[in-house]
Protein backbone atom coordinates (compact mmCIF):
# COMPACT_ATOMS: atom_id res chain seq x y z
CA UNK A 1 0.00 0.00 0.00
CA UNK A 2 1.30 3.43 -0.94
CA UNK A 3 2.51 5.64 1.92
CA UNK A 4 3.13 9.37 1.59
CA UNK A 5 5.37 11.70 3.56
CA UNK A 6 6.83 15.18 3.38
CA UNK A 7 10.45 15.26 4.47
CA UNK A 8 13.77 16.83 3.55
CA UNK A 9 11.96 19.37 1.36
CA UNK A 10 10.38 16.65 -0.79
CA UNK A 11 7.00 14.98 -1.16
CA UNK A 12 7.68 11.25 -1.21
CA UNK A 13 5.30 8.47 -2.20
CA UNK A 14 6.57 5.06 -1.21
CA UNK A 15 5.71 1.84 -3.02
CA UNK A 16 3.48 3.29 -5.71
CA UNK A 17 2.01 0.49 -7.81
CA UNK A 18 2.40 0.56 -11.60
CA UNK A 19 0.31 -2.12 -13.33
CA UNK A 20 1.87 -3.93 -16.29
CA UNK A 21 -0.14 -5.23 -19.22
CA UNK A 22 0.00 -8.82 -17.89
CA UNK A 23 -1.33 -7.88 -14.46
CA UNK A 24 1.95 -7.79 -12.54
CA UNK A 25 2.26 -4.63 -10.39
CA UNK A 26 5.78 -3.24 -10.06
CA UNK A 27 6.58 -0.85 -7.23
CA UNK A 28 8.13 2.61 -7.39
CA UNK A 29 9.20 5.37 -5.01
CA UNK A 30 8.35 8.87 -6.23
CA UNK A 31 10.25 11.95 -5.00
CA UNK A 32 8.78 15.29 -6.07
CA UNK A 33 8.86 18.99 -5.22
CA UNK A 34 6.71 20.26 -2.37
CA UNK A 35 5.52 23.14 -4.56
CA UNK A 36 2.47 22.17 -6.67
CA UNK A 37 3.03 22.01 -10.39
CA UNK A 38 4.00 19.84 -13.33
CA UNK A 39 7.64 18.84 -13.60
CA UNK A 40 9.92 16.80 -15.84
CA UNK A 41 10.46 13.26 -14.59
CA UNK A 42 13.66 11.21 -14.28
CA UNK A 43 12.88 7.48 -14.28
CA UNK A 44 15.15 4.59 -13.38
CA UNK A 45 14.14 0.93 -13.62
CA UNK A 46 16.38 -1.85 -12.37
CA UNK A 47 17.17 -4.76 -10.04
CA UNK A 48 19.18 -3.30 -7.15
CA UNK A 49 16.24 -2.62 -4.78
CA UNK A 50 15.01 0.92 -4.30
CA UNK A 51 14.96 0.49 -0.51
CA UNK A 52 18.57 -0.71 -0.19
CA UNK A 53 20.82 2.15 0.91
CA UNK A 54 24.02 2.62 -1.09
CA UNK A 55 25.94 2.71 2.19
CA UNK A 56 24.59 -0.68 3.29
CA UNK A 57 24.53 -2.54 -0.01
CA UNK A 58 27.88 -1.30 -1.34
CA UNK A 59 29.82 -0.06 1.69
CA UNK A 60 33.35 -0.23 0.26
CA UNK A 61 32.36 1.65 -2.90
CA UNK A 62 30.54 4.33 -0.88
CA UNK A 63 33.40 4.83 1.56
CA UNK A 64 36.00 5.05 -1.20
CA UNK A 65 33.89 7.55 -3.14
CA UNK A 66 33.12 10.03 -0.37
CA UNK A 67 36.68 9.83 0.98
CA UNK A 68 38.09 10.90 -2.37
CA UNK A 69 35.20 13.12 -3.49
CA UNK A 70 33.52 14.90 -0.58
CA UNK A 71 31.33 16.88 -3.00
CA UNK A 72 29.27 13.70 -3.47
CA UNK A 73 28.02 13.73 0.11
CA UNK A 74 27.95 17.52 0.54
CA UNK A 75 24.53 19.19 0.36
CA UNK A 76 22.51 16.04 1.03
CA UNK A 77 21.44 14.03 4.06
CA UNK A 78 22.43 11.01 1.93
CA UNK A 79 19.48 9.07 3.38
CA UNK A 80 18.09 8.37 -0.10
CA UNK A 81 21.34 7.35 -1.80
CA UNK A 82 20.91 4.20 -3.89
CA UNK A 83 23.42 2.32 -6.02
CA UNK A 84 23.76 3.77 -9.52
CA UNK A 85 20.73 6.11 -9.51
CA UNK A 86 20.38 9.83 -8.84
CA UNK A 87 20.23 11.32 -5.35
CA UNK A 88 16.75 12.93 -5.27
CA UNK A 89 17.92 15.54 -2.75
CA UNK A 90 20.15 16.99 -5.48
CA UNK A 91 17.50 16.90 -8.24
CA UNK A 92 14.08 17.55 -6.69
CA UNK A 93 15.02 21.08 -5.48
CA UNK A 94 15.83 21.93 -9.10
CA UNK A 95 12.34 21.08 -10.27
CA UNK A 96 12.52 17.38 -11.12
CA UNK A 97 10.46 14.39 -10.08
CA UNK A 98 12.57 11.27 -9.47
CA UNK A 99 10.91 7.88 -9.94
CA UNK A 100 12.72 4.71 -8.88
CA UNK A 101 11.17 1.44 -10.01
CA UNK A 102 12.11 -2.00 -8.76
CA UNK A 103 12.26 -4.21 -11.85
CA UNK A 104 10.08 -7.29 -12.04
CA UNK A 105 11.09 -9.93 -9.51
CA UNK A 106 13.44 -7.69 -7.51
CA UNK A 107 13.08 -5.47 -4.46
CA UNK A 108 9.39 -4.95 -3.75
CA UNK A 109 8.19 -5.87 -7.27
CA UNK A 110 6.88 -9.44 -7.65
CA UNK A 111 7.36 -11.60 -10.72
CA UNK A 112 10.05 -13.56 -12.52
CA UNK A 113 13.53 -12.11 -13.01
CA UNK A 114 14.67 -12.21 -16.64
CA UNK A 115 17.31 -9.54 -17.12
CA UNK A 116 17.27 -7.37 -20.25
CA UNK A 117 14.57 -9.58 -21.76
CA UNK A 118 11.83 -8.23 -24.05
CA UNK A 119 9.43 -8.60 -21.11
CA UNK A 120 11.58 -6.41 -18.91
CA UNK A 121 12.03 -3.82 -21.67
CA UNK A 122 8.26 -3.74 -22.17
CA UNK A 123 7.83 -3.13 -18.42
CA UNK A 124 10.27 -0.23 -18.61
CA UNK A 125 8.32 1.24 -21.54
CA UNK A 126 5.10 1.10 -19.54
CA UNK A 127 6.75 2.77 -16.53
CA UNK A 128 7.92 5.63 -18.75
CA UNK A 129 4.45 6.10 -20.19
CA UNK A 130 2.90 5.94 -16.71
CA UNK A 131 5.26 8.69 -15.51
CA UNK A 132 4.48 10.82 -18.55
CA UNK A 133 0.75 11.16 -17.74
CA UNK A 134 0.74 11.68 -13.96
CA UNK A 135 -0.75 14.89 -12.56
CA UNK A 136 2.70 16.04 -11.38
CA UNK A 137 4.37 15.38 -14.75
CA UNK A 138 4.88 17.91 -17.54
CA UNK A 139 4.91 14.99 -19.99
CA UNK A 140 8.68 15.03 -20.53
CA UNK A 141 10.40 11.92 -19.22
CA UNK A 142 14.15 11.49 -19.03
CA UNK A 143 16.19 8.42 -18.15
CA UNK A 144 19.34 8.61 -16.05
CA UNK A 145 21.50 6.05 -14.30
CA UNK A 146 24.70 4.03 -14.26
CA UNK A 147 25.45 0.57 -15.67
CA UNK A 148 22.26 -1.54 -15.56
CA UNK A 149 20.26 1.70 -15.39
CA UNK A 150 22.10 2.84 -18.52
CA UNK A 151 22.17 -0.42 -20.46
CA UNK A 152 18.40 -0.80 -20.45
CA UNK A 153 17.97 2.76 -21.71
CA UNK A 154 19.36 1.73 -25.10
CA UNK A 155 16.90 -1.17 -25.18
CA UNK A 156 13.78 0.77 -24.24
CA UNK A 157 14.71 3.63 -26.57
CA UNK A 158 14.45 1.10 -29.42
CA UNK A 159 10.71 0.85 -28.58
CA UNK A 160 10.36 4.66 -28.85
CA UNK A 161 8.06 5.46 -25.88
CA UNK A 162 6.18 8.66 -26.82
CA UNK A 163 6.92 10.42 -23.50
CA UNK A 164 10.65 9.65 -23.56
CA UNK A 165 12.34 12.94 -24.45
CA UNK A 166 15.99 12.51 -23.38
CA UNK A 167 18.33 10.01 -21.76
CA UNK A 168 21.74 9.97 -20.12
CA UNK A 169 23.48 6.60 -20.40
CA UNK A 170 26.29 6.69 -17.85
CA UNK A 171 28.71 3.82 -18.43
CA UNK A 172 26.06 1.56 -19.92
CA UNK A 173 26.96 -1.27 -22.28
CA UNK A 174 24.65 -2.00 -25.22
CA UNK A 175 25.33 -5.14 -27.28
CA UNK A 176 24.40 -8.09 -25.06
CA UNK A 177 26.81 -10.37 -26.93
CA UNK A 178 29.87 -8.24 -27.79
CA UNK A 179 29.89 -5.79 -24.88
CA UNK A 180 28.69 -8.04 -22.11
CA UNK A 181 28.46 -11.82 -22.29
CA UNK A 182 30.99 -12.92 -24.95
CA UNK A 183 34.13 -10.85 -25.47
CA UNK A 184 35.32 -11.79 -28.92
CA UNK A 185 33.25 -14.96 -28.58
CA UNK A 186 34.74 -15.89 -25.16
CA UNK A 187 32.28 -16.14 -22.26
CA UNK A 188 32.69 -13.51 -19.54
CA UNK A 189 31.97 -15.04 -16.13
CA UNK A 190 31.05 -11.62 -14.73
CA UNK A 191 27.31 -12.01 -15.18
CA UNK A 192 26.94 -15.33 -13.38
CA UNK A 193 28.91 -14.00 -10.41
CA UNK A 194 27.09 -10.64 -10.47
CA UNK A 195 23.78 -12.50 -10.35
CA UNK A 196 24.82 -14.27 -7.16
CA UNK A 197 26.20 -11.16 -5.46
CA UNK A 198 23.91 -8.33 -6.54
CA UNK A 199 20.57 -9.77 -7.68
CA UNK A 200 19.77 -12.89 -5.71
CA UNK A 201 20.56 -10.88 -2.58
CA UNK A 202 17.66 -8.49 -3.26
CA UNK A 203 15.17 -10.80 -4.99
CA UNK A 204 11.50 -10.24 -4.25
CA UNK A 205 10.34 -12.80 -1.71
CA UNK A 206 13.34 -12.70 0.60
CA UNK A 207 11.01 -10.81 2.91
CA UNK A 208 12.10 -11.17 6.52
CA UNK A 209 15.38 -12.74 5.36
CA UNK A 210 16.28 -9.56 3.49
CA UNK A 211 17.25 -6.07 4.70
CA UNK A 212 14.97 -3.25 5.84
CA UNK A 213 14.92 0.30 4.49
CA UNK A 214 16.77 2.62 6.89
CA UNK A 215 14.32 5.40 6.00
CA UNK A 216 10.92 3.69 6.13
CA UNK A 217 11.65 0.45 7.96
CA UNK A 218 9.91 -1.49 5.18
CA UNK A 219 11.24 -4.84 4.06
CA UNK A 220 13.41 -4.11 1.02
CA UNK A 221 12.56 -7.40 -0.73
CA UNK A 222 8.79 -7.54 -0.27
CA UNK A 223 6.48 -8.41 2.61
CA UNK A 224 6.21 -12.13 1.83
CA UNK A 225 8.97 -14.60 2.60
CA UNK A 226 9.34 -17.36 0.01
CA UNK A 227 11.25 -20.62 0.27
CA UNK A 228 14.52 -21.15 -1.58
CA UNK A 229 12.67 -23.39 -4.04
CA UNK A 230 10.05 -20.70 -4.72
CA UNK A 231 12.76 -18.08 -5.18
CA UNK A 232 14.59 -20.30 -7.65
CA UNK A 233 11.41 -20.79 -9.70
CA UNK A 234 11.03 -17.00 -9.91
CA UNK A 235 14.34 -16.27 -11.60
CA UNK A 236 16.10 -17.30 -14.78
CA UNK A 237 19.18 -19.52 -14.63
CA UNK A 238 21.27 -16.63 -15.81
CA UNK A 239 24.81 -17.99 -16.16
CA UNK A 240 23.59 -21.24 -17.74
CA UNK A 241 21.41 -19.35 -20.22
CA UNK A 242 24.37 -17.26 -21.35
CA UNK A 243 26.54 -20.36 -21.76
CA UNK A 244 23.78 -22.07 -23.76
CA UNK A 245 23.96 -19.35 -26.44
CA UNK A 246 27.58 -19.31 -27.70
CA UNK A 247 26.72 -17.43 -30.92
CA UNK A 248 25.00 -14.09 -31.47
CA UNK A 249 21.56 -15.63 -31.93
CA UNK A 250 18.02 -14.46 -31.21
CA UNK A 251 18.58 -14.64 -27.46
CA UNK A 252 21.28 -11.97 -27.68
CA UNK A 253 19.63 -9.88 -30.37
CA UNK A 254 16.44 -9.61 -28.29
CA UNK A 255 18.57 -8.11 -25.50
CA UNK A 256 20.42 -5.60 -27.70
CA UNK A 257 19.35 -2.25 -29.14
CA UNK A 258 18.14 -1.59 -32.65
CA UNK A 259 20.33 1.42 -33.43
CA UNK A 260 18.08 2.54 -36.29
CA UNK A 261 15.26 3.13 -33.78
CA UNK A 262 17.28 4.97 -31.11
CA UNK A 263 16.24 8.49 -32.12
CA UNK A 264 15.79 10.27 -28.77
CA UNK A 265 18.37 12.93 -27.73
CA UNK A 266 21.02 11.41 -25.49
CA UNK A 267 24.24 11.98 -23.59
CA UNK A 268 26.47 8.88 -23.62
CA UNK A 269 29.15 8.83 -20.90
CA UNK A 270 31.94 6.22 -21.05
CA UNK A 271 34.85 5.30 -18.77
CA UNK A 272 38.33 4.74 -20.20
CA UNK A 273 38.97 2.31 -17.35
CA UNK A 274 35.84 0.24 -17.90
CA UNK A 275 37.50 -2.37 -20.12
CA UNK A 276 35.37 -5.51 -19.97
CA UNK A 277 31.95 -3.86 -19.72
CA UNK A 278 31.45 -0.14 -19.85
CA UNK A 279 33.17 1.85 -22.57
CA UNK A 280 32.35 0.00 -25.80
CA UNK A 281 28.57 0.42 -25.82
CA UNK A 282 28.79 4.12 -25.07
CA UNK A 283 31.02 4.69 -28.10
CA UNK A 284 29.04 2.37 -30.36
CA UNK A 285 25.80 4.08 -29.35
CA UNK A 286 27.20 7.52 -30.08
CA UNK A 287 28.45 6.46 -33.51
CA UNK A 288 25.62 4.17 -34.63
CA UNK A 289 22.37 5.41 -33.06
CA UNK A 290 20.03 7.21 -35.46
CA UNK A 291 19.49 10.17 -33.12
CA UNK A 292 20.43 13.55 -34.59
CA UNK A 293 20.97 15.05 -31.13
CA UNK A 294 23.64 13.03 -29.37
CA UNK A 295 26.65 13.82 -27.25
CA UNK A 296 29.59 11.75 -26.01
CA UNK A 297 31.55 12.21 -22.79
CA UNK A 298 34.42 10.05 -21.52
CA UNK A 299 36.11 10.16 -18.13
CA UNK A 300 38.19 8.01 -15.80
CA UNK A 301 38.18 6.98 -12.12
CA UNK A 302 35.90 4.41 -10.53
CA UNK A 303 32.79 3.24 -12.31
CA UNK A 304 30.36 4.95 -9.92
CA UNK A 305 32.25 8.14 -9.00
CA UNK A 306 31.68 10.81 -11.64
CA UNK A 307 27.98 10.07 -11.92
CA UNK A 308 27.68 11.55 -8.41
CA UNK A 309 30.40 14.23 -8.38
CA UNK A 310 29.58 17.85 -9.11
CA UNK A 311 31.33 17.43 -12.48
CA UNK A 312 29.05 14.65 -13.65
CA UNK A 313 25.83 15.83 -12.03
CA UNK A 314 26.13 19.38 -13.39
CA UNK A 315 26.79 18.06 -16.89
CA UNK A 316 23.72 15.82 -16.63
CA UNK A 317 21.58 18.68 -15.34
CA UNK A 318 22.55 21.04 -18.15
CA UNK A 319 21.59 18.33 -20.63
CA UNK A 320 18.22 17.60 -19.01
CA UNK A 321 17.40 21.26 -18.30
CA UNK A 322 17.70 21.89 -22.02
CA UNK A 323 15.78 18.85 -23.26
CA UNK A 324 13.14 18.41 -20.55
CA UNK A 325 12.59 22.00 -19.38
CA UNK A 326 13.38 23.88 -22.57
CA UNK A 327 15.90 26.14 -20.81
CA UNK A 328 18.09 28.22 -23.10
CA UNK A 329 21.28 27.28 -21.27
CA UNK A 330 23.60 26.89 -24.25
CA UNK A 331 23.49 23.10 -24.38
CA UNK A 332 22.71 23.33 -28.09
CA UNK A 333 26.23 24.77 -28.47
CA UNK A 334 27.83 22.03 -26.37
CA UNK A 335 30.56 20.31 -28.42
CA UNK A 336 29.48 16.83 -29.46
CA UNK A 337 32.43 15.16 -27.73
CA UNK A 338 33.84 16.02 -24.30
CA UNK A 339 36.88 14.02 -23.24
CA UNK A 340 38.86 13.80 -20.06
CA UNK A 341 42.09 12.93 -21.86
CA UNK A 342 44.11 10.59 -19.66
CA UNK A 343 47.69 11.32 -18.63
CA UNK A 344 49.82 9.21 -16.32
CA UNK A 345 49.13 11.71 -13.52
CA UNK A 346 45.54 12.84 -14.18
CA UNK A 347 43.14 14.12 -16.82
CA UNK A 348 42.84 17.16 -19.07
CA UNK A 349 39.45 18.16 -20.49
CA UNK A 350 39.17 18.70 -24.22
CA UNK A 351 36.29 19.11 -26.65
CA UNK A 352 36.03 17.53 -30.08
CA UNK A 353 33.53 17.52 -32.94
CA UNK A 354 33.19 13.78 -33.61
CA UNK A 355 34.38 10.26 -32.80
CA UNK A 356 36.84 8.87 -33.76
CA UNK A 357 38.68 12.18 -33.57
CA UNK A 358 39.02 13.93 -36.95
CA UNK A 359 42.73 14.62 -36.41
CA UNK A 360 43.60 10.95 -35.87
CA UNK A 361 46.71 9.65 -37.59
CA UNK A 362 46.15 5.91 -37.88
CA UNK A 363 49.60 4.46 -37.34
CA UNK A 364 50.82 0.86 -37.60
CA UNK A 365 53.30 -0.60 -35.15
CA UNK A 366 54.69 -3.96 -36.27
CA UNK A 367 55.46 -7.00 -34.14
CA UNK A 368 59.14 -7.67 -34.84
CA UNK A 369 60.41 -11.16 -33.98
CA UNK A 370 64.11 -10.31 -33.97
CA UNK A 371 64.13 -8.67 -30.53
CA UNK A 372 60.42 -9.09 -29.75
CA UNK A 373 59.78 -5.38 -30.26
CA UNK A 374 56.93 -3.13 -31.37
CA UNK A 375 58.23 -0.90 -34.14
CA UNK A 376 57.17 1.53 -36.85
CA UNK A 377 59.54 -0.33 -39.19
CA UNK A 378 58.60 -3.54 -40.99
CA UNK A 379 60.32 -6.65 -39.62
CA UNK A 380 63.58 -7.61 -41.31
CA UNK A 381 62.90 -11.34 -41.22
CA UNK A 382 60.19 -13.98 -41.05
CA UNK A 383 59.75 -15.99 -37.88
CA UNK A 384 57.42 -18.18 -35.86
CA UNK A 385 57.10 -17.76 -32.08
CA UNK A 386 55.04 -20.15 -29.99
CA UNK A 387 53.56 -20.02 -26.50
CA UNK A 388 51.35 -22.14 -24.26
CA UNK A 389 47.85 -21.54 -25.56
CA UNK A 390 46.35 -20.89 -22.11
CA UNK A 391 49.47 -19.21 -20.73
CA UNK A 392 50.84 -15.69 -20.31
CA UNK A 393 52.02 -15.42 -23.91
CA UNK A 394 54.39 -12.87 -25.39
CA UNK A 395 54.99 -9.15 -25.01
CA UNK A 396 56.31 -6.89 -27.79
CA UNK A 397 57.71 -3.60 -26.51
CA UNK A 398 58.76 -0.39 -28.25
CA UNK A 399 61.92 1.57 -27.77
CA UNK A 400 61.50 4.66 -25.55
CA UNK A 401 59.30 7.18 -27.38
CA UNK A 402 61.15 10.22 -28.73
CA UNK A 403 58.29 12.57 -27.84
CA UNK A 404 55.11 12.67 -25.78
CA UNK A 405 52.47 10.78 -27.75
CA UNK A 406 48.69 10.92 -27.37
CA UNK A 407 46.77 7.75 -28.21
CA UNK A 408 43.01 8.37 -28.11
CA UNK A 409 40.47 6.22 -29.92
CA UNK A 410 39.76 2.61 -30.87
CA UNK A 411 42.70 0.25 -31.45
CA UNK A 412 42.99 -2.80 -33.70
CA UNK A 413 45.44 -5.71 -33.82
CA UNK A 414 46.12 -7.87 -36.85
CA UNK A 415 47.62 -11.26 -35.99
CA UNK A 416 48.46 -14.38 -37.98
CA UNK A 417 48.30 -17.44 -35.78
CA UNK A 418 48.08 -21.19 -35.88
CA UNK A 419 47.18 -23.65 -33.16
CA UNK A 420 48.05 -27.23 -32.35
CA UNK A 421 44.31 -27.76 -31.76
CA UNK A 422 41.10 -26.70 -33.53
CA UNK A 423 40.75 -23.40 -31.66
CA UNK A 424 42.58 -20.73 -29.67
CA UNK A 425 41.54 -17.85 -27.45
CA UNK A 426 43.58 -14.68 -27.95
CA UNK A 427 43.81 -11.96 -25.29
CA UNK A 428 45.61 -8.77 -26.37
CA UNK A 429 46.64 -6.08 -23.92
CA UNK A 430 47.98 -2.62 -24.78
CA UNK A 431 50.34 -1.46 -22.06
CA UNK A 432 52.60 1.44 -21.08
CA UNK A 433 55.97 1.16 -19.31
CA UNK A 434 58.46 3.64 -17.96
CA UNK A 435 61.89 3.75 -19.59
CA UNK A 436 63.16 1.40 -16.88
CA UNK A 437 60.34 -1.10 -17.57
CA UNK A 438 57.95 -0.43 -14.70
CA UNK A 439 54.39 -0.88 -15.94
CA UNK A 440 52.04 2.09 -15.57
CA UNK A 441 48.52 1.01 -14.62
CA UNK A 442 45.46 3.12 -13.92
CA UNK A 443 42.58 3.33 -11.50
CA UNK A 444 39.88 1.65 -13.54
CA UNK A 445 36.12 1.52 -13.31
CA UNK A 446 36.35 -1.46 -10.94
CA UNK A 447 39.99 -2.47 -10.60
CA UNK A 448 42.73 -0.20 -9.15
CA UNK A 449 45.41 -1.55 -11.53
CA UNK A 450 44.05 -1.66 -15.08
CA UNK A 451 46.10 -1.66 -18.30
CA UNK A 452 45.49 0.90 -21.03
CA UNK A 453 43.33 -1.22 -23.36
CA UNK A 454 42.26 -4.80 -23.95
CA UNK A 455 40.81 -6.98 -26.68
CA UNK A 456 39.72 -10.58 -27.05
CA UNK A 457 39.01 -13.02 -29.89
CA UNK A 458 38.26 -16.71 -30.18
CA UNK A 459 39.99 -17.82 -33.37
CA UNK A 460 36.99 -19.87 -34.53
CA UNK A 461 34.95 -16.63 -34.38
CA UNK A 462 37.26 -14.73 -36.74
CA UNK A 463 34.60 -14.18 -39.41
CA UNK A 464 34.01 -10.47 -40.03
CA UNK A 465 30.85 -8.56 -40.84
CA UNK A 466 32.27 -6.63 -43.79
CA UNK A 467 29.36 -4.17 -43.78
CA UNK A 468 30.01 -2.96 -40.25
CA UNK A 469 33.77 -3.40 -40.02
CA UNK A 470 36.15 -0.46 -40.13
CA UNK A 471 39.95 -0.69 -40.36
CA UNK A 472 40.16 0.68 -36.82
CA UNK A 473 37.17 -1.25 -35.39
CA UNK A 474 36.61 -4.67 -36.84
CA UNK A 475 33.14 -6.13 -36.27
CA UNK A 476 32.82 -9.89 -35.96
CA UNK A 477 29.67 -11.71 -37.03
CA UNK A 478 29.71 -14.37 -34.29
CA UNK A 479 27.13 -16.31 -36.27
CA UNK A 480 29.12 -19.47 -37.04
CA UNK A 481 32.11 -21.44 -35.76
CA UNK A 482 35.04 -21.82 -38.16
CA UNK A 483 37.38 -24.40 -36.57
CA UNK A 484 41.12 -24.18 -37.17
CA UNK A 485 43.12 -26.81 -38.97
CA UNK A 486 45.95 -27.66 -36.57
CA UNK A 487 49.17 -26.06 -37.75
CA UNK A 488 47.55 -23.98 -40.50
CA UNK A 489 47.88 -20.17 -40.07
CA UNK A 490 44.84 -17.89 -40.16
CA UNK A 491 44.51 -14.11 -39.94
CA UNK A 492 42.74 -12.62 -36.94
CA UNK A 493 41.44 -9.07 -36.60
CA UNK A 494 41.21 -8.24 -32.91
CA UNK A 495 39.18 -5.28 -31.70
CA UNK A 496 40.69 -3.44 -28.72
CA UNK A 497 38.21 -1.23 -26.93
CA UNK A 498 38.61 2.57 -27.12
CA UNK A 499 41.09 4.21 -24.80
CA UNK A 500 43.04 7.39 -24.13
CA UNK A 501 46.55 7.95 -22.83
CA UNK A 502 49.23 10.58 -23.34
CA UNK A 503 52.44 8.56 -23.15
CA UNK A 504 55.31 10.71 -21.83
CA UNK A 505 58.54 11.09 -23.73
CA UNK A 506 60.94 8.28 -22.89
CA UNK A 507 58.19 5.83 -21.93
CA UNK A 508 57.52 2.64 -23.88
CA UNK A 509 54.36 1.13 -25.30
CA UNK A 510 53.78 -2.61 -25.53
CA UNK A 511 51.39 -5.22 -26.84
CA UNK A 512 50.94 -8.51 -25.01
CA UNK A 513 49.44 -11.48 -26.87
CA UNK A 514 48.22 -13.95 -24.27
CA UNK A 515 46.15 -17.05 -23.76
CA UNK A 516 44.47 -15.88 -20.55
CA UNK A 517 43.32 -12.79 -18.69
CA UNK A 518 45.79 -10.01 -17.88
CA UNK A 519 47.18 -10.00 -14.35
CA UNK A 520 48.96 -6.98 -12.94
CA UNK A 521 50.50 -9.18 -10.27
CA UNK A 522 49.77 -12.51 -8.64
CA UNK A 523 48.13 -11.01 -5.57
CA UNK A 524 46.96 -7.50 -4.69
CA UNK A 525 44.67 -7.88 -1.69
CA UNK A 526 42.23 -5.53 -3.45
CA UNK A 527 38.56 -6.45 -3.08
CA UNK A 528 35.12 -4.85 -3.18
CA UNK A 529 32.17 -6.01 -1.13
CA UNK A 530 29.99 -6.72 -4.17
CA UNK A 531 32.43 -8.93 -6.13
CA UNK A 532 33.67 -12.45 -5.48
CA UNK A 533 37.20 -12.27 -6.84
CA UNK A 534 40.39 -10.51 -5.83
CA UNK A 535 41.08 -7.59 -8.18
CA UNK A 536 44.21 -8.49 -10.15
CA UNK A 537 43.93 -6.13 -13.13
CA UNK A 538 40.72 -7.09 -14.97
CA UNK A 539 38.29 -6.50 -12.12
CA UNK A 540 35.43 -9.04 -12.25
CA UNK A 541 35.52 -9.30 -16.06
CA UNK A 542 37.20 -12.68 -16.35
CA UNK A 543 37.09 -15.50 -18.90
CA UNK A 544 37.74 -18.56 -16.81
CA UNK A 545 34.74 -20.87 -17.19
CA UNK A 546 36.16 -24.32 -17.99
CA UNK A 547 32.90 -25.27 -19.68
CA UNK A 548 33.53 -22.53 -22.24
CA UNK A 549 37.29 -23.19 -22.51
CA UNK A 550 37.75 -26.99 -22.40
CA UNK A 551 41.42 -27.89 -22.22
CA UNK A 552 41.20 -30.34 -25.12
CA UNK A 553 40.53 -27.36 -27.41
CA UNK A 554 42.35 -24.49 -25.72
CA UNK A 555 45.35 -25.93 -23.84
CA UNK A 556 47.59 -26.64 -26.84
CA UNK A 557 50.26 -24.43 -28.39
CA UNK A 558 49.60 -21.15 -30.18
CA UNK A 559 52.08 -19.89 -32.77
CA UNK A 560 52.45 -16.32 -34.04
CA UNK A 561 53.53 -16.14 -37.69
CA UNK A 562 55.51 -12.93 -38.23
CA UNK A 563 56.74 -11.84 -41.64
CA UNK A 564 58.46 -9.02 -43.46
CA UNK A 565 55.12 -7.86 -44.91
CA UNK A 566 53.94 -6.86 -41.42
CA UNK A 567 51.02 -9.30 -41.20
CA UNK A 568 51.14 -8.90 -37.39
CA UNK A 569 50.69 -5.31 -36.33
CA UNK A 570 48.87 -2.93 -34.02
CA UNK A 571 46.91 0.04 -35.41
CA UNK A 572 47.05 3.01 -33.05
CA UNK A 573 45.06 6.29 -33.11
CA UNK A 574 47.83 8.85 -32.73
CA UNK A 575 46.57 12.38 -32.04
CA UNK A 576 49.00 15.09 -33.19
CA UNK A 577 49.90 17.92 -30.78
CA UNK A 578 47.70 21.02 -30.97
Amino acid sequence: MTARSEQDNMLIEWDVGIAMDDGVVVRADVFRPVTPGRFPVLVSYGPYAKGLAFQKGYPSAWQNMIAGHPDVAFGSTNKYQNWEVVDPEKWVPHGYVCVRVDSRGTGRSPGTIDHFSPRETCDFYQCIEWAGVQAWSNGNVGLNGVSYYGINQWHVASLQPPHLKAMCIWEGAADWYRDMTHHGGIVSTFWANWYDMQVKTVQYGLGERGPRSPVTGALVCGDETLSDEELARNRSSFGDEILAHPLDDGYHKARSPDWSRVTVPFLSAANWGGQGLHPRGNFEGFVRAASKQKWLECHGLEHWTHFYTDYGRELQRRFFDFHLKGEANGWDRQPKVQLQVRHVDGFVERHESEWPLPSTRWTKFYLDPKSQTLSRELPSEDAEISFAAMGDGLTFMSEPLSEATEITGPLAAKLRISSSTEDADIFVVFRVFTADLREITFLGAIDPHTPVAQGWLRASHRKLDERLSKPYRQYHSHDEVQPLQPGKPVDLDVELWPTSIVVPKGYRIALSVRGNDYKWQASTGARLSNFKNELLGCGPFLHDDPRDRPRRLFAGTTTLHLDRQGSCHLLLPIIPPR
